[in-house]
């Protein structure tokens, strides 16, 4: 028979445990919604400062030796490439974590295999944790990216990408992340960061003319750098806002199992005080038989 004081402590125990997942899962909750606001802020911006790219970049004139307009734009062949791995910073959100580092070995085991060369930039204690017990040559890990983190920080790892790429050490640079769909949807996705694909960015003004003061390549050349640090942004964005959807979703689970755990608890606790409670009156009763 079931010990009832251990019950009883158990069930205590699941209690407790169901108002910190109901607690984490409401302050999940506010979170969310800053992010989100912040995502669905920043795509409209991404979009337009796309389109304007690949605007001024139609307008320039080709150059003679062949050579791309810009060194963000020169396309090499991959014989070493760095890949962004960005994760949160804390646990307790589902597969949140362990999606984006299965991903990342998928696709380091895909380049290895091609005999490409592969370093990590890792973003995020949950990626830098993981990776800095591999053999994978981590160039850059920041823990603790999002417990504070806004345009400028994306901007100085941006920065620091694009002087790799430019000055040879990479010839591409590519970003795994958590996209953020909705609530309940958080997709892995991976992309191409550096060099920049102009015929990717859309462009509704392809028919029309500008006078551009000062010239279109001095306008390019200050908008590509821009597009690398926002592009960046935004995925921190994102990755930032699925982690907080994935740990709500996660903690509104465990505290209705918890609740599922308590009502079982609850019932074998009711049966076995009741069995205690028949066998003590069949004592008593038989007791009292005896001594007639």
């Amino acid at each position: 028979m079931p010990n009832l004081i251990d019950i009883r402590r158990r069930i205590r125990s699941v209690k407790s445990t169901q108002q910190i997942t109901k607690a984490m899962k409401m302050v999940a909750a506010s979170k969310l919604r800053r992010s989100q606001e912040r995502v669905l802020a920043a795509r409209p911006y991404a979009r337009t400062l796309g389109a304007t790219l690949a605007s001024v970049a139609g307008r320039l004139p080709a150059r003679d030796d062949g050579a791309p307009a810009h060194p963000l734009l020169a396309q090499r062949e991959e014989k070493k490439v760095v890949l962004v791995v960005v994760t949160g910073d804390k646990g307790l959100c589902g597969a949140f974590n362990t999606n984006v580092n299965r991903v990342a070995a998928g696709f380091l085991r895909e380049k290895r295999a091609a005999g490409v060369e592969v370093s990590l930039v890792t973003l995020g204690r949950k990626a830098c944790d993981f990776w800095k017990r591999r053999s994978i040559p981590v160039l850059d890990a920041r823990p603790g990216l999002f417990q504070r983190f806004g345009y400028d920080t994306a901007a100085e790892v941006a920065r620091s990408l694009a002087a790799r790429f430019t000055g040879g050490e990479a010839d591409a640079v590519h970003v795994v992340y958590n996209e953020f769909r909705s609530v309940i949807s958080q997709v892995v996705g991976q992309r191409r960061l550096l060099p920049i694909e102009l015929d990717e960015l859309e462009t509704n003004e392809a028919g029309t003319d500008y006078l551009y003061e000062p010239g279109p390549d001095v306008i390019l050349g200050r908008l590509l750098p821009r597009h690398v640090e926002f592009q960046l942004f935004r995925i921190l964005l994102e990755s930032n806002a699925a982690e907080n959807a994935a740990r709500m979703t996660a903690m509104e689970s465990a505290t209705k199992n918890a609740g599922e755990m308590i009502d079982s608890l609850t019932l074998t606790y009711n049966r076995a005080r009741q069995a205690k409670i028949t066998k003590e009156l069949i004592e008593i009763v038989s007791g009292a038989e005896a001594l007639k």
